[in-house]
């Protein structure tokens, strides 16, 4: 996976050409989601909130 960064925890990975709408992928543990980049609209998989709020 092409990390872009890692922080308590919490790895967030950027594709590119990937499918639209422009997002970026998280990994918190057991935890998988993916967020959009314009507003950080949850767009699939979950994440405890003391992981979405640290983003």
């Amino acid at each position: 996976m092409p990390e872009i960064s890692r922080f308590y925890g919490i790895i967030i990975s950027l594709f590119y050409g990937d499918h639209n709408p422009p997002h970026f992928h998280v990994r918190y543990g057991s935890y998988k989601a993916a967020i959009r980049i314009r507003d950080f609209l949850l767009l699939d998989g979950s994440l405890p909130p003391r992981a979405f709020w640290a983003l």
